[in-house]
């Protein structure tokens, strides 16, 4: 195994070069995210650590730190980060000024800040030590200023999260204030956890105030501007703005409802929902992601949609005692018609239980009081229309079919100072940027709607073209046309690249390794897609692969991952044929 790439891929050197732990470390890039993976990048890691090979230790712990990034558990990342900090900063010895390579100092602070997050997640990591990796962090300019961006910014949310308000208003002033840190997160979304802190302690005019250069105008982050409208949608139905936050539900639970990080949102929507007379509608969206419970999310947004539901389940009850609902299985419970009363009663015990165990790891009651005050909540306005009332459906994967150019426009007429834009799609809220054309004031097709890059997607498009594929728990598409084995996952840390990898049926006997090599850069030399490379498992036999990988981190329609997958499986077919042609 060498892990060689030909035709000039950037794929990442290795030190000591035919190392066992490089050999395996390879291997294990190779293999598809789950728990094997994980099993064997930690190994992997432990040896290097023991050999003293510091290089592929700090690979390795940084290849396991991705890995649950996209897995959904960030709590496991905290060791991951600890042991990879470790590698990389080792202690040096005097006259030594050896470092090894590996990630950059301000991806490693970056990974800092994944770790003292991961502790607002869950309360499986101490308060303690996510205070002893936030004090190893310093700004970027060394100076050991605790005010920077990201130091403040972590302070302030601990501060928050055990209910010292004093202190966390003290922080925010210290954040906000603070010259802007690339390792501090997205600069888009830094201002909607600001709205999140400042509604959280009733400031709703500040919270607006936060959200609002988000709503004018397109940016660079693909969960804008529908992060920045759920910000926004309680303050505005508790400032009268009813309509407003009718608009913004819509737009924002149009995407939160099929993207992966929507899981997050979907207890705003809900209690906005409960609050703003929307019970039939709160009961179906509960309804349809009470499954994606069994899927893995941070506790704390779990704690958050049990409580907003069984908020939604005690009004609908309050309105109908013996209303009832068909519940899907989910939590190991089969699927049954309940009373609402009763499913409000297990999402309550769910949200009960999780918000203990935040309070008696962080030695307060401030969880516990925090979701105990949700539940108290009543109708803050009459309802208004919803701009789209067709129901919410169970289909997963899909979004409405609401010509969302005429609630755009809507909603922008709503605004003062719009009324000229007349319901064009791209007036203040930009509609849903396709990147391109004039789309003058027309309906969208959900086909060209702008969102984020999704499994279904991939499934949607094969499913388009007639082809067969298997899927498995990680979200890995695994499909096989003629001599080609193709496999489609979702890369990245925000899960935003599109990793299409060919492997070819032909192999080669190890000596043939020149021949293998020449293949490949004539091939990357003559071909744009796909970038192939020579694997060595160790077998006696080289395997020829490729691959494309496409950043969609603007968003992307569907149409257009019909047509890069499309490309993947033609480049794949046609690079697949001509290893089988080699002689």
């Amino acid at each position: 195994m060498t892990g060689w790439a030909a035709g000039g891929r950037n794929r990442p050197r290795m030190s000591a070069p035919g190392g066992r732990a490089v050999e395996l470390l390879a291997d294990a890039r190779d293999m598809p995210d789950g728990e094997a993976r994980v099993a064997e990048l930690e190994r992997v890691a432990a040896l290097a650590e023991a050999t003293g090979d510091l290089r592929s230790a700090v690979d390795a712990w940084s290849e396991l730190v991705e890995t649950h990034l996209r897995g959904g558990q960030r709590w496991r990342l905290f060791e991951p980060v600890r042991r990879c900090l470790d590698a990389a900063r080792p202690p040096q010895r005097s006259g030594d000024a050896s470092h090894p390579d590996g990630p950059d100092e301000e991806t490693l602070r970056r990974y800092q800040r994944y770790a003292v997050e991961s502790l607002l997640g869950t309360s499986r990591i101490g308060l303690d030590q996510a205070r002893t990796m936030l004090n190893g962090l310093t700004d970027p300019a060394g100076t050991g200023d605790d005010g920077s961006a990201l130091v403040a910014q972590l302070h302030c949310r601990i501060a928050d999260h055990v209910g010292d308000e004093p202190s966390a208003r003290h922080w925010l002033r210290r954040w906000q204030a603070a010259t802007p840190d690339p390792a501090a997160g997205c600069p888009e979304c830094l201002p909607v956890r600001q709205a999140e802190l400042l509604a959280g302690w009733g400031d709703w005019a500040e919270a607006l105030a936060a959200v609002e250069p988000l709503l004018d105008g397109p940016g660079g982050c693909t969960a804008q501007p529908e992060a920045a409208l759920t910000g926004a949608l309680l303050p505005w139905l508790r400032a009268g703005a009813a309509q407003r936050a009718a608009h913004a539900h819509v737009r924002a639970y149009r995407r939160h409802r099929v993207t992966p990080d929507g899981f997050d949102h979907l207890a705003t929507h809900l209690r906005y929902c409960a609050l703003g007379g929307h019970l039939d509608r709160g009961l179906e969206i509960l309804v349809e992601h009470l499954p994606r419970l069994d899927q893995p999310h941070e506790d704390l947004s779990v704690m958050e949609f049990t409580a907003a539901g069984a908020l939604v389940c005690t009004r609908a009850a309050e309105e109908q005692r013996e209303r009832t609902v068909r519940r899907p299985a989910y939590h190991g419970r089969p699927a049954a018609t309940v009373a609402v009363a009763a499913l409000g009663a297990e999402l309550l015990a769910i949200s009960t239980s999780l918000a203990g165990s935040f309070d008696a790891r962080n030695g307060t009651g401030h969880q516990s009081g925090r979701m105990a005050a949700w539940l108290t909540e009543r109708p803050l306005a009459p309802p208004v229309p919803l701009p789209d009332e067709d129901p919410v459906g169970p289909t997963a994967g899909s979004s409405h079919d609401d010509s969302s150019g005429a609630n755009d426009g809507a909603w922008a007429n709503d605004r003062a100072g719009d009324d000229d834009r007349s319901g064009a799609d791209d007036g203040a809220w930009g509609g849903e940027r396709t990147g391109g054309g004039d789309r003058g004031g027309g309906a969208t097709s959900a086909e060209e709607e702008l969102g984020a890059l999704t499994v279904a997607m991939i499934t949607a498009a094969l499913d388009r073209r007639g082809d067969g594929y298997a899927l498995d728990s990680a979200g890995t598409v695994l499909g096989r046309w003629g001599a080609a084995v193709i496999q489609f996952r979702r890369a990245g840390e925000r899960g935003d690249v599109l990793h299409a990898r060919v492997v070819a049926d032909r192999r080669l006997p190890a000596d043939r390794r020149t021949e293998a090599y020449a293949f490949c850069n004539g091939w990357n030399r003559d071909r744009l897609l796909p970038k192939a490379y020579v694997h060595d498992p160790g077998d006696g036999e080289l395997v020829l692969a490729g691959e494309v990988a496409t950043d969609l981190a603007y968003g992307v329609a569907p149409a257009q991952v019909t047509v890069l997958v499309d490309a993947a499986v033609r480049t794949g077919v046609a690079y697949a044929e001509a290893v089988a042609a080699l002689p």
